[in-house]
C-alpha cells in the first residue's frame, strides 16, 4: 500500500532545518519524522512536498497536517495518538477529509505501519498492530478487543487527492509478503492416484481390472495380517476372488476380533468405489463365517431386486448351500417359527424394510432381532450404508428414521460383526455418524463423543477428513481402492437451446412472471383464512422449479438424441442418465385423459395445469335463489341463528324468547304451520287475543313461530292455509333481505364467474403454449420405441406411439410372463444379450445394476454413457457413473456429459468434468480424487457469503465488489440499467418481496427476508424460472463474487485446499524419525519425520529454463530476468518470469525458492519489476540472493521469528507428523493454538516425497517453532530402530 507517511511520535530534539524552511522557533513550520532515516524534520508553512536532506527520500506531508502547515508544532513523546480521524491506507492515497483537530494537542503520533482505533473509554487513538485483537489501552488501562467487521466505519469517506503516491515506508518488503503469502498456501497438488497391489499380502490372482488408489492413503501402511482364512484353500483353487477381495477378507475377520473399549465388537469399512466387487467380497466374508458356524447373516441393501445380484455373489465363491431370503416376502411371524422356517442363512432386507410395521404393530426391527438372538456375533452388512445417512441432520432438520433404525439394531446386536459398505460413505464426515463401530470417538479416544469428531473435523478442514480415512486404514479397518478410469474418456457436450426451445423457454418464464402477479390479484379478493396463502406460494415455488428441471432437461433431448444414433452408427451401445421420469404426471394425464392420446404428455404443462387447476383462489361460489322454494329456504336459514326453530323445520319442543313478558312458554312446531300436535301438557296461545280458544286453528309462522288465530289478523284470514305461513313483520323484513341478498348475491356470482372465466382463461393459454414432451417418453421414441430401448426406471407404466405412428397408448411395463418387480432385471438381461442396443436408466431403477462391457455377458460393445440429468449430490454422480464402469470390463465407457448454455448448468458442466477426470470419492482421503472440488461447491461459506454481497449491491445497500457482466465501469448508466433488471428479476422470482416502485424514482424497494439471503439451492433454483439473458448475468454476477471471495481467501491463506505436496529441488530425511504414540488395540505409531529441503534454483537452471522456451519458440517478447524496482535491506531482488499457458499471465522463478505457485498478471509484474537488459547485472544479483537465501530468511537478520522463520528461506527444515493422528488431535490442535503466524495455527496436511529414496511421506505439517511443545505434550516413546 502506497500512503503517505503521517509524523509519528518522537522524543523531542533539534530537527535538521529542510531547505526555505522555517526554524523550529519562528513562526510557521510543522514538524515531522522521515518516513525513511526517521530523523525529525521542519517543514515551513505551506510546503507539502518534500525530500529529506539525509536520506534523499521524496516524500508529502499527512493529509491532516495540509491544511494545518502554517500552524507550528512542538513534538512530544507519546505513545497514544490524538483524538483524530486517522488516514485510511488506500490505494492511490486519496486523503481522507478530517476536522482540524483541536489546537492545544501538540503532537501528531501517527504510525502509518499500524491501524488507528479510539479507546472505547477515554477516547484516546490508539496505533494497532495489523491481527492484534485483544490488548490494554496504555493510557486508561482497559482491556479492549477489536471487532474486524467493523474497522471499516472508523474511517471517514476518501476525497480524490491529484498528487502522485510516494513509495511506500521502505521496512515493508513486498516480494517478502508476496513468498510469504505463498509458502501459506502449501505447494502443488500433485498426482492423485497410483496403482494398487495389496502391500502386505500375496494370495490371490490379480484383479482383472487396473485399480488404484489415491497417493496419500498409499503412503499408509496398513497393520500386519495375522488371521488365517479358513477357505484360503478353496479360493486358491477356484480363483473366485482377487488378491483385492482376499485382502479386504483377511482384514475384515482381522478387525472382527478386536473389541472397541465400550466392550462391542469392532466394525469394519469397505470403501471401495462403485464396481470393485463389493459384493463378491461381502459374499467370501459370509462364507468364511459359515465355515466358522457362524450360519446367521443379515444383508441390508437399496433395492429388493439386488437379492438376485447376492445370490450370484454367494454362486460366484461356491457358498451355493446357503440360502438367500427375501425379508419383503416373508410374514411378520417369527422367522425361525416352523410355519416360516428359517433357520439359516442370510435374509435379504432394504432400509426401507428395517423401519417397518405390520398394522399390528410388529416390527421388522423386532421380528430381525429375535431371530438374530441374544449372542448373535454373525455379519450384520450395510450396503450401500450411505443410505443411513443423516443420521445427524444439520440444525434445523430431523434425524432420517433409517439412520436411527440402522443405530439401534447395532446396538442391541453388540456381539455381531459390522461391515460397513459404500463407495461414498464418508463423502461428508457428518454422514459417518451411524458408524458407531469403527471407534472412531467415544470412550478411550480423542473425542467425547460423534459432535467433538465433527466439530474438531469441521475445524481442521478437508485435510482432517483426509487424515480420518489415512488413520482408518492404518489402524486396520478400511480399505478403499476405485477402478482406474484409464482408457475412459470424460467430454462436456454444450447442448445450446435450439431457437424454438429458447423462445419456448422465454415464454415460459415469462408465463410464470405473469401468473404470479395474477395469483397475487385473484388471492387479494379472497377474505378467507390466511394459512391457504403460504400453502399456496409453497406449491407454487415447488411446482416453479420442477417445471424449470423439466425444460432443461428437454433441452437436451434432440442433442442426446443425435449421440446416442451416432454411437449405434460407430457399433457402440448407449446407456442414458437421468433422475426423474415424470410418471406422476403421465399417470395423471392418463386417467384425466384416458389411454388413448394424440401425442406424448407434455411433463411441464400437465405440471402447471395441475398447479392451475388445483390452486387458482376463487371466491367462494354463493348458493343462488330460486323462486319461492328458496325464499322459505332463506326464511329458516336467516332464523337458524336463533334457538327457537330447527334449520328444516322438525317438531321439537322450544322455548320461546317473549320481549314482551318473562312468562316461558312452551310450544311443539310442525313441519306444517296449521298443525299442531295436541298434548295436554303443551300451552298454546293466541299472540294476538291472548286466548287459549280454538288451539286447533292456530296458525304458526314459520320464521318467527308466533300463533295467532286468522280471524284475529288484520285483514282476518279467512281460507285455510296450505304449507308454510309466515306473519306480516316477518315477510316484509325477508322481502327487504331478500332484495339485499340477492343483489349481493348477485354481485359475488360476478366476481365468482369473472375469476372462473380467468381461471379457465389461464388454463386455455396454457394448453396453448407450446412446451416439450415428456423427455424419457420422447427419447425412447426417437430411438426406435421400446423394442430397441431397455428401461431401467421406477415406474409402472409408459406411453408407446401406435404401429400406424398416429396418436400414443399407455401400457404397462411388464408382460405377462414378466412381474413388475423383475421388469427392470429383465430389461437388463435384454440389454446385457444385446437384443436391446440402448439403455435408459434412473436414479430409482439402477441402484447396484451393473451395465459394463462385461466379458461374461453376450453385448461387450463400447458403452457411451450420457448424462441428461446430473445429480447435485456427489454420492449420487458417482454411483450413477459407476453404472457403466465396473470389473471385469471389454472396455472402459465414454462419457457425454450434456448441458444447456443456461447459467447453473454450464457452469456446473466444467466443475462435473474436473470432478470426473479423477473419478473418485472423498472417502479416498484425497480431496482431488474426487466429486468435491469446494471452491466450485456453491452452497459454501464463501457460496452464501457471495450470494448476501449480491443481494446488498442489487438492493444498491452496498457497492458491487465486482462489475457486473456486460457493465463498464467507466460507464455507470449501464450498471444502473443492471440493477434496474436485476431488482425486476428478482421480484419476478419472489426474493425480492413486498416490492414498491418509487414514483419519481422509478427505484424499486423492498426486502429479502434473513432465510433467503443466505439460501444459494434456492437462489440458483429459482433464477431458471428467469428468461436466459438476465439469468446468465445474474448467475454470472454471483459466480464472479464467489471467485473473488475464494481468490482472497487463497491470498490470506484461508481457503482449505486439503493435502498439499511440498516440493522442492532437494529433499532428505534428517537423522532418526521419532515415534511419539502408540496405538494398544492395532499397534499402529505415531512418527515424527524432519526433513531438509533445498528449494533453490541457481543461475545455469534459471538459464537453461529461458534457453528451452526460446528455442521452442514458446516465448513471448516480455520473457527474462528482471530486478525490483526498488531495494530492500540494500539490495534488489531478481526473478525470471516467462508467460504461462494463461495468455497475460506469468510465472515466476525465484532464486530462493523456485516456481512461484501464483502467477502473476503482466500488469503486475510490470508495476513491481523491471526487465534487465545486462545478463551479467542479473546474473550477480541471482547469485548473490542464492547464496544469502541458504541461512537467511527475507526479513533479513531482525526478523521477530528469527531462525523460525522460513520466508524465503532456500534451506528449510520441515517437521511432518505420520502415521496415526486421530488419537493426538488435541495435543497437536493446543500446540499449534499458540503459533505467532496465522497460518501456522491452521492444521495442515501436507505430503513430501524424499529424492533420494522416493519414500513418501503424508502427515500433519508441524511449524519449527511449535516441535517442543508437541513432543512435551505427547512424552515421546523413543527413536524408531532401523
Amino acid at each position: 500500500m502506497t500512503q503517505p507517511p503521517p509524523p509519528p511520535a518522537v522524543p523531542p530534539g533539534p530537527p535538521p532545518l529542510l531547505p526555505g524552511s522555517v526554524a523550529a522557533g519562528g513562526g510557521g513550520g510543522v514538524q515531522v519524522r522521515c518516513a525513511g532515516c526517521r530523523s525529525i524534520l521542519t517543514v515551513a508553512a505551506g510546503v507539502t512536498e518534500f525530500v529529506c536532506p539525509t536520506c534523499k527520500l521524496p516524500q508529502m506531508l499527512p493529509p491532516e497536517l495540509m491544511s494545518r502547515a502554517h500552524h507550528h508544532q512542538q513534538p512530544k513523546p507519546l505513545s497514544i495518538a490524538p483524538p483524530l480521524t486517522p488516514p485510511l491506507p488506500l490505494p492511490p492515497a486519496p486523503a481522507p477529509s478530517v476536522p482540524p483537530p483541536p489546537s492545544h494537542v501538540p503532537a501528531h503520533g501517527i504510525d502509518p505501519t499500524k491501524i488507528q482505533l479510539p479507546c472505547a473509554n477515554c477516547k484516546a487513538i490508539l496505533n494497532v498492530p495489523h491481527g492484534l485483537t485483544r490488548f490494554n489501552c496504555p493510557q486508561c488501562s482497559v482491556d479492549l478487543a477489536v471487532d474486524v467487521s467493523k474497522l471499516k466505519h472508523f474511517y471517514p469517506p476518501p476525497l480524490p487527492l491529484p498528487l502522485p503516491p510516494p513509495p511506500p515506508p521502505e521496512e515493508v518488503n513486498e516480494v517478502a509478503i508476496e513468498v510469504e503469502r505463498e509458502e501459506d498456501e502449501g505447494g502443488m497438488a500433485g498426482e492423485t492416484f497410483t496403482d494398487y497391489r495389496p502391500p502386505k499380502l500375496s494370495i490371490g490372482p490379480s484383479h482383472p481390472d487396473p485399480v488404484v488408489e489415491t497417493s496419500s492413503l498409499a503412503a499408509v501402511q496398513p497393520p500386519e495380517p495375522t488371521y488365517d482364512l479358513e477357505i484360503g484353500d478353496e479360493l486358491e483353487i477356484s480363483k473366485a476372488l482377487s488378491c483385492l477381495q482376499i485382502e479386504t477378507l483377511v482384514y475384515a475377520c482381522q478387525r472382527h476380533l478386536q473389541r472397541l473399549p465400550s466392550a462391542a465388537r469392532a466394525g469394519f469399512f469397505i470403501g471401495d468405489g462403485a464396481g470393485v466387487g463389493k459384493g463378491r467380497t461381502i459374499a467370501g466374508l459370509i462364507w468364511e463365517n459359515w465355515y466358522h458356524g457362524r450360519r446367521k447373516a443379515l444383508w441390508i441393501s437399496v433395492g429388493s431386486d439386488l437379492k438376485f445380484d447376492a445370490r450370484r455373489d454367494l454362486d460366484d465363491v461356491g457358498a451355493t448351500c446357503v440360502e438367500v431370503h427375501a425379508l419383503n416376502k416373508q410374514p411378520y411371524s417369527k422367522l425361525d417359527s416352523k410355519s416360516v422356517g428359517i433357520r439359516e442363512g442370510v435374509v435379504f432386507l432394504t432400509y426401507s424394510s428395517l423401519i417397518a410395521s405390520s398394522e399390528r404393530g410388529r416390527s421388522r426391527m423386532q421380528q430381525l432381532v429375535q431371530w438374530c438372538g441374544p449372542h448373535f456375533d454373525g455379519l450384520v452388512i450395510f450396503d450401500e450404508c450411505h443410505k443411513a445417512k443423516n443420521l445427524v441432520p444439520e440444525a434445523g432438520s430431523q434425524p432420517t428414521r433409517t439412520g436411527e433404525a440402522v443405530l439401534e439394531i447395532q446396538a442391541r446386536l453388540p456381539e455381531a460383526r459390522v461391515v460397513y459398505c459404500s463407495a461414498t460413505g464418508a463423502s461428508e464426515p457428518r454422514n459417518m455418524g451411524y458408524m458407531v463401530r469403527l471407534g472412531l470417538w467415544g470412550p478411550g479416544t480423542s473425542f467425547i463423543d460423534f459432535r467433538d469428531f465433527l466439530g474438531a473435523l469441521e475445524k481442521g478442514g478437508v485435510g482432517a477428513l483426509e487424515l480420518v480415512a489415512m488413520d482408518m486404514k492404518a489402524r486396520g479397518m478400511y480399505v478403499c481402492r476405485t477402478l482406474s478410469y484409464k482408457g475412459s474418456e470424460f467430454e462436456v457436450v454444450e447442448a445450446p437451446l435450439e431457437p424454438e426451445m429458447m423462445e419456448m423457454y422465454k415464454k415460459a418464464a415469462e408465463f410464470w412472471a405473469e401468473l404470479r402477479v395474477e395469483l397475487l390479484t385473484a388471492s387479494s379478493f379472497l377474505t378467507n383464512e390466511k394459512p391457504n396463502c403460504s400453502q399456496l406460494w409453497r406449491l407454487y415455488w415447488a411446482s416453479h422449479q420442477r417445471f424449470f428441471r423439466h425444460m432443461c432437461m428437454s433441452a437436451k433431448v434432440p442433442a442426446a438424441v443425435r449421440l446416442a444414433k451416432k454411437a449405434l452408427q460407430e457399433d457402440k451401445c448407449v446407456v442414458i442418465g437421468l433422475q426423474s421420469t415424470g410418471e406422476a404426471r403421465t399417470e395423471e394425464a392418463i386417467t384425466k385423459y384416458g389411454l388413448e392420446l394424440d401425442d406424448f404428455i407434455s411433463g411441464p404443462r400437465e405440471l402447471l395445469l395441475k398447479f392451475v387447476e388445483e390452486n387458482y383462489p376463487l371466491p367462494e361460489k354463493p348458493e343462488p335463489l330460486q323462486g319461492e322454494e328458496s325464499v322459505k329456504e332463506l326464511q329458516r336459514k336467516r332464523h337458524s341463528a336463533t334457538p327457537g326453530v330447527s334449520m328444516k323445520g322438525r317438531v321439537r319442543k322450544i322455548a320461546k324468547w317473549k320481549p314482551d313478558s318473562d312468562d316461558e312458554s312452551e310450544f311443539s312446531e310442525s313441519d306444517s304451520g296449521n298443525e299442531s300436535n295436541e298434548s295436554d301438557d303443551e300451552f298454546q296461545i293466541c299472540e294476538i287475543c291472548n286466548s287459549e280458544e280454538e288451539r286447533k286453528k292456530l296458525l304458526q309462522c314459520s320464521i318467527c313461530g308466533k300463533l295467532v288465530h286468522p280471524a284475529c289478523l288484520v285483514p282476518p284470514m279467512a281460507d285455510l292455509v296450505s304449507g308454510d305461513w309466515s306473519c306480516h313483520s316477518c315477510k316484509e323484513k325477508t322481502e327487504e333481505y331478500l332484495q339485499a341478498r340477492h343483489a349481493y348475491i348477485t354481485q359475488m356470482l360476478k366476481r365468482y364467474e369473472a375469476a372462473l372465466e380467468r381461471k379457465l382463461h389461464i388454463l386455455e393459454l396454457i394448453r396453448s403454449m407450446g412446451l416439450p414432451n415428456n423427455p424419457l417418453d420422447d427419447i425412447i421414441d426417437q430411438l426406435g420405441g421400446p423394442d430397441k430401448v431397455a428401461e431401467m426406471t421406477g415406474r409402472r407404466g409408459m406411453l408407446v406411439r401406435a404401429s400406424n405412428g398416429k396418436g400414443v397408448t399407455y401400457q404397462q411395463r411388464n408382460t405377462k410372463d414378466v412381474t413388475m418387480e423383475m421388469v427392470n432385471m429383465h430389461e437388463k438381461q435384454l440389454f446385457m444379450d444385446g437384443k436391446k442396443l440402448v439403455a435408459v436408466i434412473s436414479e430409482a431403477g439402477s441402484a447396484g445394476v451393473s451395465l459394463q462391457a462385461d466379458r461374461r455377458a453376450a453385448n461387450q460393445r463400447r458403452r457411451v454413457h450420457l448424462t441428461l440429468e446430473l445429480p447435485w449430490s456427489a454420492d449420487r454422480a458417482i454411483q450413477q457413473f459407476g453404472r457403466t464402469h465396473r470389473s471385469n470390463q471389454a472396455s472402459a465407457p465414454e462419457y457425454r456429459l450434456l448441458f444447456t448454455n443456461l447459467g447453473g448448468e454450464r457452469r456446473f458442466a466444467s466443475i462435473v468434468a474436473k470432478r470426473l477426470e479423477s473419478l473418485g470419492a472423498l472417502t479416498q482421503g484425497d480431496r482431488r480424487a474426487g466429486l468435491s472440488l469446494k471452491e466450485y461447491n456453491y452452497d459454501s461459506a464463501y457460496g452464501k457469503r457471495a450470494l448476501v454481497m449480491m443481494y446488498k449491491g442489487i438492493m444498491e445497500q452496498d457497492v458491487l465488489p465486482v462489475v457486473p457482466p456486460g457493465c463498464s465501469s467507466e460507464k455507470p448508466e449501464t450498471i444502473k440499467d443492471f440493477i434496474a433488471k436485476a431488482q425486476a428479476a428478482l421480484v419476478a422470482v419472489g426474493i425480492l418481496r413486498d416490492s414498491v416502485v418509487g414514483k419519481d424514482s422509478g427505484r424499486i424497494t423492498g426486502r429479502i427476508v434473513d432465510s433467503d439471503m443466505h439460501d444459494v439451492g434456492r437462489f440458483l433454483n429459482r433464477i431458471l424460472g428467469l428468461v436466459p439473458d438476465i439469468q446468465n448475468r445474474l448467475f454470472e454476477l454471483f459466480v464472479s463474487i464467489l471467485d473473488l471471495l475464494v481468490h482472497n481467501a487463497r491470498i490470506e491463506g484461508n481457503l482449505d485446499s486439503g493435502i498439499v505436496d511440498m516440493k522442492a529441488n532437494s529433499v532428505e530425511l534428517q537423522g532418526k524419525p521419532k515415534t511419539v504414540h502408540v496405538d494398544e488395540m492395532s499397534g499402529a505409531s505415531t512418527v515424527l519425520f524432519t526433513f531438509t529441503l533445498d528449494r533453490g534454483i541457481t543461475w545455469e537452471s534459471a538459464s537453461t529454463i529461458l534457453e528451452e522456451k526460446q528455442k521452442d519458440g514458446l516465448s513471448s517478447s516480455h520473457d527474462g530476468f528482471y530486478e525490483s524496482k526498488r531495494e530492500w535491506l540494500g539490495r534488489r531482488h531478481f526473478i525470471l518470469a516467462f508467460e504461462s499457458s494463461a495468455p497475460g499471465l506469468y510465472k515466476i522463478v525465484r532464486p530462493a525458492v523456485g516456481e512461484s505457485l501464483r502467477e502473476m498478471p503482466l500488469a503486475e509484474l510490470k508495476s513491481k519489476y523491471r526487465k534487465t537488459s545486462s545478463l551479467e547485472k542479473a546474473r550477480s544479483g541471482w547469485e548473490a540472493e542464492y547464496a544469502a537465501s541458504s541461512k537467511q530468511c527475507m526479513h533479513g537478520p531482525k526478523c521477530k521469528l528469527g531462525n523460525f522463520c522460513t520466508v524465503g528461506r532456500r534451506q528449510q527444515e520441515v517437521n511432518v507428523l505420520g502415521g496415526l493422528i486421530l488419537p493426538v488431535w488435541g495435543t497437536i490442535e493446543k500446540a499449534l493454538s499458540k503459533q505467532a503466524r496465522h497460518s501456522h495455527k491452521r492444521l495442515r496436511v501436507v505430503r513430501i516425497e524424499t529424492t533420494t529414496d522416493n519414500q513418501r511421506i503424508v502427515g500433519l505439517f508441524i511449524p519449527n517453532s511449535a516441535v517442543e511443545t508437541v513432543l512435551q505434550d505427547l512424552a515421546w516413546v523413543q527413536d524408531i530402530d532401523d
